[in-house]
């Protein structure tokens, strides 16, 4: 496909080069899927308005909606980290059953970018292929993460680095998964853009054949 034809293109997506913002901290091991997004939440389809039930069992008080009363304490209720867009949790974000609602209703809420030592391989995938950034650090880097609570970070794809007022290191990404998110598309926008390519290939195997 010729470059004219890839800039009429319309893609699924926003192009993503950089994200900037407040950082929200949960310095706590093993969040689960579940903790992300409770399991009686799996049922809804529409993904707008997921973030108000993002982390629903330490946002709120209460045993149903009807009853239930936000928690002042947890931090994505704190009104300096309440519009954070880069979330750092503890070790081995994103583990337990595997659930696509759990990135949804991360960005939902506004989160752009996750941030752990380890994390999940399936939540990792599902972040990547709905625009959510996983980034995996090294222990001395992670640690100093957990102290940036209500910091500004500004994270760049595009260079792969994650930069505080202080400090700034590279962080990995596998190389397709930035390609989709410097040119806001997902997987299957990819193959869409590479059709002239895949009608000509098959063209030639006919002509082969």
């Amino acid at each position: 496909m010729s470059t004219t034809n890839q800039n009429k293109q319309t893609f699924s997506r926003e192009p993503i080069k950089q994200v900037e913002g407040v950082a929200a901290v949960i310095d706590i091991e093993n969040i689960d899927t579940d903790q992300i997004i409770p399991a009686e939440y799996l049922k809804i389809t529409n993904k707008d308005g997921l973030g108000e039930h993002l982390f629903s069992n330490w946002r709120y008080f209460g045993n149903s909606e009807s009853d239930r009363q936000v928690n002042p304490e947890f931090v994505l209720n704190k009104p300096e980290t309440k519009t954070a867009r880069i979330l750092v949790a503890g070790d081995n974000l994103g583990c337990g059953s595997s659930r696509e609602h759990a990135p949804w209703a991360l960005l939902d809420f506004g989160i752009q970018v996750v941030v752990s030592s380890s994390i999940a391989d399936i939540f990792k995938n599902n972040s990547v292929k709905n625009g959510l950034l996983p980034i995996v650090v090294n222990e001395d880097e992670h640690q100093y993460l957990l102290t940036q609570n209500a910091k500004q970070i500004s994270v760049d794809i595009e260079k792969q680095t994650i930069s505080t007022a202080e400090k700034s290191f590279e962080f990995q990404i596998e190389p397709f998964a930035r390609f989709c998110f410097l040119n806001g598309m997902d997987q299957l926008d990819f193959l869409f853009s590479q059709e002239q390519q895949i009608t000509e290939f098959e063209a030639q195997q006919t002509v082969y054949a």
